[in-house]
């Protein structure tokens, strides 16, 4: 199986989930994540976000705030709903995530934001998730936007049964990249060992972690202890900026990129805010860079989509 970095856009398009796996594990810790939201105005007005990323060297785009029961992509061609990951898929060439939220509702935050309020095609369910997967998603990460009171044990329940559900027909990953409005979970204990032995048990092949320097009380040390745990169970990782940081200036997204590498993380995640929908696309060619050089950065950037 070839690594994601030597990948052609019609070998990525076209993983089923163990090569998915295989071809993440064996770049060494150099994929690019971009997150983005579709919903939004796109920063380039008729060009949507998830291309817009794509041009500055994402390998995987993630959709944020995607409703599979309500697909809407602005900037996306006229497709059927159902098509609508693949259309992405095809004008991108990257492989396609999305988020879904296991929300707690008796724990929803009175801080959360209008933007950010819950459709029922956003819920982490199973039968979301089938959809998701009949839609072409490549991987669903379970997580929470801010304010709308993703716990971990509500990961947990989500993920039996969505695992039960498509696990063996898709890439699962579970964790959270700040607190998303629930009150004892935030710092250190966004995250614990025995959060990823429950995810990991209950069918989660990636576990997301917070980037350090993200979050209050996040180091790299103690990123680098759940990612060499993580790893010890089987599982790969993912480290995200998920605090608007992605908006930050260049030279802070390189120090997050090199101390995620020293992490052992086997995927970079950059968020959707740096202006809403996407993250700033300097720092997308910046993070890239410097997890990976410019020899990757540029082969992934110039590759055509027709290959």
């Amino acid at each position: 199986m070839k690594r994601i970095l030597n990948m052609t856009a019609s070998e990525m398009t076209n993983l089923n989930k163990e090569e998915f796996i295989s071809a993440i594990a064996g770049s060494e810790g150099r994929v690019m994540a971009c997150e983005t939201i579709g919903i939004t105005h796109p920063l380039l007005t008729d060009v949507t976000n998830a291309e817009f990323a794509a041009s500055m060297g994402a390998d995987l785009v993630l959709l944020n705030m995607f409703d599979v029961q309500n697909p809407l992509i602005q900037g996306l061609p006229s497709v059927e709903k159902k098509e609508t990951v693949r259309e992405v898929k095809r004008l991108t060439g990257c492989l396609v995530g999305i988020n879904l939220e296991p929300v707690d509702d008796s724990i929803v935050s009175e801080n959360a934001q209008d933007l950010w309020s819950m459709s029922e095609g956003r819920r982490a369910t199973a039968d979301n998730a089938a959809l998701a997967q009949e839609m072409g998603v490549d991987m669903i990460v379970l997580t929470g936007n801010p304010g709308n009171g993703v716990s971990n044990d509500a990961i947990v329940h989500s993920l039996q049964e969505i695992s039960k559900r498509v696990g063996d027909k898709i890439t699962l990953a579970a964790g959270k990249m700040h607190a998303s409005g629930v009150i004892g979970e935030g710092g250190e204990n966004i995250i614990t060992k025995e959060d990823i032995r429950l995810f990991a048990e209950a069918g989660a092949d990636i576990i997301l972690l917070p980037a350090p320097g993200t979050v209050p009380g996040i180091t790299t040390a103690y990123i680098h202890e759940l990612v060499s745990y993580a790893h010890s169970l089987g599982k790969l990782t993912i480290t995200s900026i998920g605090t608007s940081q992605e908006g930050a200036d260049v030279e802070t997204i390189k120090r997050i990129a090199l101390e995620c590498k020293m992490t052992g993380t086997d995927i970079h995640h950059i968020g959707d805010s740096g202006y809403i929908g996407m993250a700033l696309p300097e720092n997308i060619m910046a993070y890239s860079v410097a997890i990976r050089g410019i020899r990757h950065t540029y082969h992934r950037m110039a590759l055509s989509v027709n290959r």
